[in-house]
């Protein structure tokens, strides 16, 4: 889109050659080309060509019809003119300025001859799937229902087998497949067959932005079409040939990277008209377009959207575990994928290794995995198994900073949407463990701490988790769907609920009742309710783990806008390691498979009155009228005695959100 008017410098006695792009303007100072003597001025011009007189001191320009009209001469004289319709030819169009002495005498003429081009670089602004000429918005980029701007997917995924990693690290495009996943980008041009010697159009990008974005075009359209990268991180300009007449020439986008701490997510591409001087002197630029692209951010995806895969490996000893998740899943109505020992290499924790979500733009949507810096073994999975067609992969590795357990993915959650003093986060806020406010714990890698906050549109909380072994905050926090206007509920880990059902349990002369029957764990001890009431140790590092706990619940109430009626407590129990770090002291319910209205429940072996675990009893009391279906999975030998769970050892990917994330304000 024509930008700033364009300067052009006229001489008396001679009449140069300019091109005039259509919709622009062009001006030339009468007063400074004026030979000595003059006093007064004319204009005649062709009426392809619109000519206005601009006298300082005076709001509003003159209009000079084509048959000429007169002025006198003064400081500050400035014509403007412009063109609406391509020249079929060059030079078909003149303006033609004389100037006179008093008396009326004709002294000298200064002339120009202008051929109209039409340039205008386009993309999909409105986002409706056309490539609209010259829209007025095509330059900038705002969020909102009512927003603008075009979208660039990160091509991640990989399309052909045998490539490099993924298709955003190829200068090639092998197969049409991989044009779908780009943005399209189209170059109109109208004119004459030519254009005058010397000018040339270019296409570019900044240097900074050269390993964010990457353009293709065809070559060799009538031997195969074969596109070929045009701009990128090697290319910063590209020529392009003029067509000549009225004409498209298409262009496809990709982004090359996710936003990050370094990247805002924005990216320009500029087409220029350069104009000659003469030979051995650089061309100046007479005309730029720009059009303004936004990568489309990773989105992550929280247990109430419907899963569509579940993902477990299969070890030595799960075999039973991946029956149980088999029936579970069949149940569900979702697909089971079951990865095998060869590409684990004995780890087993694939939700620390991976976080599964998406990327999306108005033509197109596809999962993306999102890889981990923890490096235990699991390195080859999302490579291996989901990295494909439509299936993308980005990895975060920190190349200076230590990782620790914070860094595995159990330690990243998502909430559903919600509404926060007015303000709606349809997408959800991620969840991110940390350490306690002034402490010198661990904390999660900052590469991929300011990865979550860089894409903007699911604002990161942070959580205190540091005082679990592991510290992950899917040990405590978990959410579930409801039927209800709410649409969700937040479960929490609890030690209070789980002493209040024990001290319920005692009164009604149950205290003798067995935990751990069939726990297949090391300590067989018999534990017994009065045991556990009765250990004050046990008391005093439960009360420890509670407060920490509350500490999360006033942040997640204040950060996510929800009521106490939103929170279900899930009795839980801890006790805190060497290190005075918490350990679950039964499998953690909380860490549970979500799969729509089906539930797989770590199962927690609590104590047994009347043929029943009193814990399982009380969890089916507090999730079923929520119209979900409980069901208790055995994980002791295979997750937990490792310090997992049944979650921890899976991962969902789940449908993407139908809100599309553009209409959301950061």
């Amino acid at each position: 889109m024509p930008g700033e008017p364009r300067t052009l410098r006229l001489q008396h006695g001679n009449r140069i050659e300019a091109l005039c792009v259509l919709g622009g303007h062009v001006r030339a100072d009468v007063f400074g080309a004026a030979p000595a003597g003059a006093v007064a001025f004319g204009v005649k011009h062709t009426e392809g060509v619109s000519v206005d007189v601009l006298f300082r001191g005076r709001a509003e320009p003159e209009a000079v019809p084509s048959t000429g009209a007169r002025w006198p001469l003064e400081e500050g004289t400035v014509l403007r003119f412009s063109m609406s319709r391509a020249s079929s030819e060059v030079n078909d169009n003149k303006v033609t300025v004389s100037f006179y002495a008093e008396g009326g005498k004709p002294i000298n003429q200064a002339g120009v001859f202008l051929t109209g081009v039409g340039i205008s670089l386009d993309v999909d602004a409105d986002r409706d799937g056309v490539v609209e000429k010259n829209s007025p918005n095509k330059a900038s980029w705002a969020w909102g229902p009512e927003g603008h701007g075009a979208i660039l997917l990160v091509s991640c995924d990989k399309e052909f087998p045998f490539i490099p990693p993924s298709d955003c690290d190829s200068e090639q495009v092998f197969n049409r497949e991989d044009l779908l996943d780009m943005a399209q980008m189209v170059l109109r041009t109208e004119g004459p067959q030519r254009l005058p010697r010397g000018y040339e159009i270019i296409l570019s990008i900044s240097v900074s932005d050269a390993d964010k974005v990457g353009v293709f075009h065809v070559q060799n359209p009538f031997f195969g079409q074969r596109y070929v990268q045009v701009l990128g991180r090697r290319k910063l300009f590209h020529a392009v040939p003029y067509p000549g007449g009225a004409a498209e020439l298409h262009f496809f986008v990709e982004g090359l990277r996710f936003p990050d701490e370094t990247f805002s997510g924005l990216v320009s591409i500029h087409v220029s008209l350069l104009e000659p001087l003469t030979e051995g002197i650089p061309h100046s630029p007479i005309f730029t377009d720009t059009v303004v692209f936004r990568v489309a951010p990773w989105i992550m995806t929280p247990n109430t959207l419907a899963p569509v895969n579940l993902l477990v490996f299969s070890m030595k000893d799960n075999y039973l575990f991946t029956k149980e998740i088999q029936s579970l899943v069949a149940k569900a109505g979702c697909k089971l994928k079951v990865c095998f020992g060869y590409i684990n290499r004995g780890d087993r924790w694939m939700q620390d290794e991976i976080e599964l979500g998406y990327t999306q733009a108005p033509h197109k949507s596809f999962p993306v995995v999102l890889d981990s810096p923890r490096e235990r073994g699991m390195e080859q999975l999302p490579v291996k198994e989901l990295l494909g067609p439509d299936f993308g992969y980005v990895h975060k590795e920190p190349l200076f900073e230590a990782t620790a357990s914070l860094d595995s993915f159990g330690n990243v959650e998502v909430s559903p949407p919600v509404s926060v003093a007015g303000k709606e986060y349809p997408l959800g806020r991620i969840l991110i463990g940390s350490t306690f406010p002034a402490s010198a714990g661990r904390r999660m890698t900052r590469l991929v701490r300011d990865f979550l906050y860089a894409q903007r549109v699911q604002a990161p909380v942070e959580l205190y988790s540091d005082w679990l072994a592991v510290g992950n905050v899917n040990e405590f926090v978990n959410f579930v769907p409801s039927s209800d206007k709410k649409r969700f509920r937040m479960l929490l880990a609890s030690p209070a609920a789980c002493y209040r059902l024990f001290r319920e349990k005692q009164k009604e002369g149950q205290g003798e009742a067995t935990m751990f029957k069939g726990y297949s764990g090391t300590d067989t001890k018999r534990m017994t309710i009065n045991k556990v009431l009765s250990n004050d140790v046990l008391a005093q590092q439960n009360q420890y783990v509670q407060r920490c706990i509350d500490w999360n619940r006033d942040i997640l109430k204040k950060e996510l806008g929800l009521l106490e009626e939103d929170i279900i407590d899930l009795p839980a129990l801890f006790k805190l390691d060497k290190q005075g770090k918490a350990v679950p002291y039964f499998p953690n319910t909380v860490t549970m498979i979500v799969l729509a209205r089906d539930l797989g429940i770590p199962k927690p072996f609590g104590p047994v009155a009347g043929g029943e675990c009193c814990l399982e009893r009380r969890i089916r009391a507090l999730l079923e009228p929520l119209g979900l279906c409980c069901r208790f999975l055995e994980d002791v030998s295979s997750y937990h005695g490792s310090l997992g769970e049944v979650r921890c050892g899976t991962n969902v990917q789940r449908r993407p959100f139908a809100f599309q994330w553009w209409h959301f304000t950061p």
